[in-house]
């Protein structure tokens, strides 16, 4: 994480429009959205293709942002306003579902392969590096024969919405101390749960 005066960009990945909102794969919208009230702003439309909200998060400078393009385009509008922003790849944290971790866990790293992730692909190719932050929302494998790209796509299960929000809050929790404490701190409290 960069030092403590130099400013962030936290993204949440997710497809825009009704359609999509309670999907799994919107899991990163829906955080950034916590952080967002967490912070007392609201997201605008920005010229890297965006929506951005420009706060302060655990101490830092923090720039929250929701691609707007569809999620195996995310990389545009990331790398536009990394540029904008000129935050280096070492400073973007990507919020995003992921199918091998179970339901509800929360796993946080640094850099590694887009592992399947359309999304993290993206980023990491239009960033020319997979040199960033990422914190893994668990969404559990599709059942049977489900094909993920499918499950993916699905609204949470009425037993996974009775949880959502208290897990939204728990990965908003671990973004924050991802900031503040940094990565060895923010996986010892969220990679024991």
């Amino acid at each position: 994480m960069p030092g403590a005066g130099e400013q962030v960009l936290l993204v949440g990945l997710g497809n825009p429009g009704p359609r999509y909102e309670g999907n799994r794969h919107n899991i990163g919208y829906l955080v950034l959205d916590e952080l967002a009230a967490r912070v007392g702003g609201k997201f605008k439309a920005h010229k890297s293709g965006a929506e951005v909200l420009q706060g302060h998060l655990a101490g830092r400078r923090a720039v929250l942002t929701k691609p707007r393009s569809f999620m195996n385009l995310s990389g545009g509008p990331v790398a536009g306003a990394a540029r904008f922003f000129k935050i280096p790849a070492e400073g973007i944290v990507v919020v995003h579902d992921e199918l091998d971790l179970p339901y509800g866990s929360v796993r946080l790293k640094f850099g590694g392969g887009a592992g399947g992730h359309n999304g993290l692909r993206s980023i990491a190719k239009s960033l020319g590096t997979g040199d960033f932050y990422r914190v893994r929302f668990g969404i559990g494998r599709p059942p049977g024969r489900m094909d993920p790209a499918d499950f993916v796509l699905k609204d949470f299960s009425t037993t996974e919405r009775k949880e959502l929000a208290l897990n939204i809050d728990l990965c908003a929790d671990a973004v924050t101390e991802l900031l503040g404490r940094g990565l060895a701190a923010a996986q010892n409290s969220f990679h024991t749960r």
